[in-house]
């Protein structure tokens, strides 16, 4: 047998990968947890249902165009099992008119190592995304020895587990400044919620944005599920919608990270990055000045990019300041058209996840 799940951080030269599928996905309806992604001006507001047919097969087409690329390169790709998403799910706790769908592999499972961990999830409509995945999770456990398949305590998503003035239809954006600048976010400490695109990988350390979709518990949980690892709580207070981590600070090569200009890592958080001689740089402005049609995301996707090693970056193709400000950097470009994608759960970074990268676990932070 062979060892098949083995990724210990965001760059180091990637040959096996999860990249997702936009079958049958759904806008959910409004929900605790999403009802502050969704601004009152959005084309978003007041629909459910599936997406519309055309949209799927163009977005498709793209997710497939970038697993032909992948593979091209000699990087094997799995791809999920789409269940039916246009259908009413429910616990003894609630019930919602529809799910969401499988492009993100990205939000759900988290590899560290040889482990692959399904996350909490902190939406209802994704409580049972996890399935799509299972039958990739069950086919590496059968084949790799060492492989460890696990499973995040799944939460019961009640009442409870959100902040209630964050469904006041009357918010505005200054209030929702000073709430994220106080820590205060729609989901609250009833229980351990996370999604895994909250987390960032770096050899013995994780870095976790506590924000929308994970809360305090939800990082305790992972520091205790992951006794070896090193945790970091990060904050970023320009961010009104702190949902996932990978379109706000992303890490390019051991000493260089990725910061969004206008979400700005606080000074004290920056310091275990200056005291073991990072490098934390702007990203260049976005190519759009807003997202494409019926999505959730925000222009800053032109961040969200796949690394294939240290030299190597994978960006949307009409993010050309983005690709220009890697090219200075001396980065191999990769342009991979996926802009008719994003709406389907986000950019590069989100549509993947990792099954296995050359490597193994490092200190890149030593002075701590």
């Amino acid at each position: 047998m062979t060892k098949i799940v083995n990724s210990w951080n965001e760059w180091d030269p990637l040959k096996h990968v999860i990249v997702g599928r936009a079958d049958g996905c759904c806008i959910p309806p409004v929900e605790p947890a999403m009802a502050p992604k969704v601004p009152e001006e959005s084309d978003m507001a007041g629909k459910y249902g599936p997406r519309p047919p055309e949209t799927i097969e163009i977005a498709n087409e793209q997710l497939d165009n970038f697993s032909k690329m992948l593979e091209g390169r000699g990087i094997k790709v799995d791809r999920p099992t789409p269940i039916d998403f246009n259908q009413k799910i429910a616990t003894p706790d609630w019930e919602i008119g529809t799910m969401f769908g499988c492009m993100p592999p990205r939000d759900v499972i988290l590899t560290l190592g040889s482990e692959m961990l399904e996350a909490t999830m902190s939406f209802r409509s994704r409580w049972f995304e996890y399935l799509c995945y299972r039958p990739l999770l069950q086919k590496y456990f059968n084949e790799d020895p060492d492989m460890k398949w696990e499973t995040a305590p799944k939460p019961r998503l009640t009442e409870k587990s959100y902040r209630k003035d964050y469904l006041n239809d009357e918010i505005t954006l200054d209030e929702r400044y000073e709430w994220v600048a106080k820590k205060e976010f729609v989901t609250t400490e009833e229980e351990p919620l996370f999604d895994a695109a909250d987390v960032l990988r770096m050899g013995k350390d994780l870095f976790i944005q506590h924000g929308f979709t994970t809360n305090r518990k939800g990082i305790e949980w992972i520091s205790r599920h992951f006794p070896d690892q090193r945790i970091h709580i990060l904050n970023f207070p320009g961010d009104p919608f702190p949902t996932h981590i990978d379109a706000t600070f992303t890490p390019l090569r051991p000493g260089l990270m990725l910061n969004n200009p206008e979400r700005k890592l606080p000074e004290e958080q920056r310091k275990i990055f200056y005291d073991n001689d990072w490098e934390i740089i702007d990203a260049a402005q976005p190519a759009h000045n807003s997202p494409p049609p019926l999505c959730y995301s925000s222009v800053w996707l032109s961040m969200n990019v796949l690394m294939l090693d240290p030299k190597t970056v994978c960006v949307e193709e009409s993010e050309v300041y983005q690709m220009d400000q890697f090219d200075k950097l001396n980065f191999e470009v990769i342009p991979v058209p996926f802009r008719d994608a994003y709406p389907f759960g986000g950019a590069l970074h989100c549509a993947t996840t990792d099954v296995y990268r050359e490597g193994s676990r490092e200190d890149y932070f030593p002075k701590q």
